[in-house]
């Protein structure tokens, strides 16, 4: 009988892929509780996912003292950025409201990581949204978190706004004074420095002129940068605390989503306390010096306006300056600087693009530091602006300095109806 041999060529055994796990945590405060909080959250999560061995650890990505909106969140935008370059099989997250506060984001993040087969379970409602039921159960979670937020957010204004009535706020401490045990102590060598602002200020001296003198002398600054600037004399200046005041409530948190603060310009009460504390300066001068402010402000007459300070001041490469004009047609118009080169000259037109207003305004608010713009700071620091290309912004600071800034284009505003007045 003969033999036969068969050979069994050799198989290479595959052994099942494990699924790529992250974590996401994110904890709103940055106290010691919260801190705390936090780095629990991690240590769960590493060693849940380490401990699976069907899982292979795909990182833990942790924010801290962020607000629910995703732009804020670096370390979510990470997650985001790891999940569409294909790292991520599965998030696991705490809750629906350590992801995302705002119902829409929350499903439209959902939505996009389920279009990448990717899988978010969230442990304490039990949710996968990759599973059948998933996004349905997800989106009565996340009303219920977004509304409890809320809730959250209206008790603790109400409880501010009735510690503010009472005066039983922790003051923000300010140049000038140190803060001892919830209270406002005068540190004297900073008091001095203080007083000279508001005598220099009364005797015709400008924010900047002012801020050239403190440098020249060699005073230490507030916030212990390298030299004085225009905006921190201005603070100065117009600070009630100074007279040993305190106004509350003059900015407030317009959303509770957004967490973005806006000046109060009367949408709300403001409570003023009175010899809160010692003042630095007398009620008399610090009221002569804002009624020189004021008078300062209303010199520009006829022709004065929020937007006149860009007067003359923005220059294109061209040789121009940028004219005020209004842009947009029917019931979408807003104000813009366009450059004078955009009319005929020599055959040439200009190309530089038209700048809004609103723009301009914001771009040297950050530049001086001002939660909003003001007319008068920005003629007493800026010199000029020049546009050294379409969406930059070179400001030009009287002491020197050099601030590069960009911008984009916004989309058309709302109608605004001209009044009749000159711009």
């Amino acid at each position: 009988m003969d033999r036969r041999v068969h050979v069994i060529e050799k198989t290479s055994l595959e052994l099942p892929k494990k699924k790529r796990v992250a974590a996401y945590a994110r904890v709103s405060l940055g106290n010691e509780h919260m801190l705390h909080s936090l780095a629990a959250q991690v240590s769960y999560y590493s060693s849940l996912i380490q401990n699976n061995p069907e899982w292979e650890f795909a990182g833990i990505f942790a924010d801290n003292n962020k607000t629910g909106t995703q732009e804020s969140r670096p370390e979510f935008q990470r997650l985001l950025t790891e999940c569409r370059n294909g790292n991520i099989d599965m998030v696991i997250v705490k809750s629906v409201s350590r992801m995302a506060r705002n119902t829409v984001t929350l499903l439209n993040t959902v939505r996009e990581l389920k279009d990448l087969k990717i899988d978010i379970f969230f442990e304490e409602q039990n949710i996968h949204t990759l599973s059948e039921t998933g996004e349905m159960m997800l989106s009565l979670f996340a009303v219920f978190a977004q509304e409890e937020s809320k809730n959250v957010s209206d008790n603790l204004k109400w409880r501010k706004r009735n510690d503010m009535k009472r005066g039983k706020t922790i003051p923000k401490k300010v140049y000038g004074y140190d803060l001892i045990d919830g209270r406002l102590v005068i540190i004297p060598e900073h008091a001095a420095v203080v007083r000279e602002i508001f005598r220099l200020y009364l005797e015709g001296n400008g924010y900047t002129n002012i801020a050239r003198t403190l440098n020249e002398k060699g005073v230490p600054t507030p916030g212990g940068t390298v030299l004085w600037k225009c905006h921190a004399v201005r603070s100065i200046l117009t600070n009630e605390k100074m007279m040993g005041n305190i106004l509350y409530q003059k900015n407030y948190v317009e959303d509770y989503l957004t967490k973005k603060i806006r000046k109060n310009r009367g949408e709300l009460p403001m409570y003023l306390h009175i010899g809160t504390h010692e003042g630095i300066v007398s009620e008399e001068i610090f009221k002569k010096a804002q009624a020189e402010r004021e008078r300062r402000s209303n010199d520009g007459g006829l022709y004065h306006y929020e937007g006149v300070a860009f007067r003359k001041k923005i220059l294109c490469p061209c040789g121009m300056n940028f004219m005020h004009t209004i842009n947009g047609t029917g019931n979408r118009t807003f104000y813009v600087w366009r450059c004078n080169g955009h009319d005929k000259r020599n055959g040439a037109v200009c190309t530089s693009k038209d700048i809004r207003q609103d723009v301009l305004m914001q771009a040297a608010a950050e530049v001086l530091g001002l939660e909003e713009f003001d007319s008068d700071v920005f003629n007493e620091c800026v010199k000029e602006i020049y546009v050294p290309e379409n969406y930059k912004l070179l400001f030009r600071l009287k002491d020197g300095t050099e601030i590069l800034k960009t911008w984009e284009p916004k989309k058309r505003g709302p109608k605004r109806e001209y009044d009749g007045k000159r711009w």
